[in-house]
């Protein structure tokens, strides 16, 4: 333990031995883990967004205007029984003007129209929110007898839902290249510190110092880089919404909002800090074994 603790020290001082290069190595490791961290926390928030905007899914469904009471009892007592909803509330066509009398403002010219040109309805509220659960639900009801629209009342919002989904998979394709990536720059590095200390490990290969031995010190470093990298990309992420929200506040009173970017759970920062360890060691461990075993005493 205590040898593992003096190899951790020597690490820090051969990281930090050039200052700038140290800093700049984990500042471009910060940047390109916060690109794909910074998308995925803006991509959360705006599912959030869509699951308030759209509250809960109803489907509306708009009757012929024949449609007598039988036909409406029938219709109540199928969608009662229903399995996938969860109930169903009868809005006759006079409520329904009134109502809208009352939210449009228009209740002189709705006054004056000779008949009520709209129809019954009924207001379905659905036990499952998946889009592709109410998109069938809705295609199912639109079949009943005497149905002669049925509309998904939130449909925007579960484009916008699948919309982000594909924002996802970017997210993660963007994710997966810049790990590659942050591995190449973690592999060179330590291929570099290998060809600048080859009489070193030259010596300590010739008193008997074995490849884990060796090995160990360069395994640190790779770790170490990649975690300090990762506290980088998480402050600038941190910083990042800091300022978006200082500027969404003004936006938010505007228009009587109290949305807020949220920053990355303690579970996804925690996450990204051990992602980019392992990123940082896996490119040490792949230099290691393709460098190290070429380097014999002479």
């Amino acid at each position: 333990m205590r040898h593992a603790l003096a190899q951790i020290i020597g690490v820090l001082r051969r990281m930090f031995a050039s200052r700038l290069a140290g800093l700049l190595s984990i500042l471009v490791i910060g940047i390109a883990l916060s690109l794909p961290a910074g998308m995925y926390v803006l991509l959360q928030n705006a599912q959030g967004l869509v699951a308030q905007l759209s509250g809960t899914p109803q489907i509306s469904l708009f009757l012929d205007m024949d449609a007598k009471t039988d036909n409406v009892d029938r219709l109540r007592k199928q969608l009662a029984e229903h399995p996938a909803i969860d109930r169903a509330e009868f809005v006759a066509r006079d409520q329904a003007l009134e109502q809208l009398k009352q939210s449009t403002g228009l209740a002189d010219v709705i006054g004056g129209l000779s008949q009520n040109p709209l129809p019954d309805a009924f207001t379905v509220y659905p036990k499952h929110g998946e889009a592709q659960a109410l998109e069938e639900l809705r295609n199912e009801l639109a079949k009943l007898p005497k149905v002669e629209v049925a509309q998904l009342d939130s449909a925007w919002a579960y484009k916008l839902e699948a919309l982000l989904k594909f924002g996802r998979m970017v997210v993660l394709i963007l994710a997966g290249l810049l790990s590659l990536a942050l591995v190449a720059i973690t592999f060179n590095t330590i291929r570099l510190q290998i060809l600048t200390q080859r009489d070193e490990i030259e010596v300590a290969k010739l008193i008997g110092a074995t490849n884990g031995f060796i090995r160990r010190p360069f395994l640190y470093f790779g770790a170490l880089q990649g975690l300090l990298g990762g506290i980088a990309a998480w402050l600038i992420i941190s910083l990042s919404l800091l300022l978006l929200n200082w500027q969404l506040g003004a936006l938010s009173q505007l228009y009587a909002s109290q949305f807020a970017l949220h920053a990355l759970s303690p579970g996804d920062s925690l996450t990204l800090l051990l992602f980019s360890m392992y990123l940082g060691w896996l490119g040490a461990w792949l230099s290691v074994a393709r460098h190290l075993s070429q380097i014999e005493p002479r």
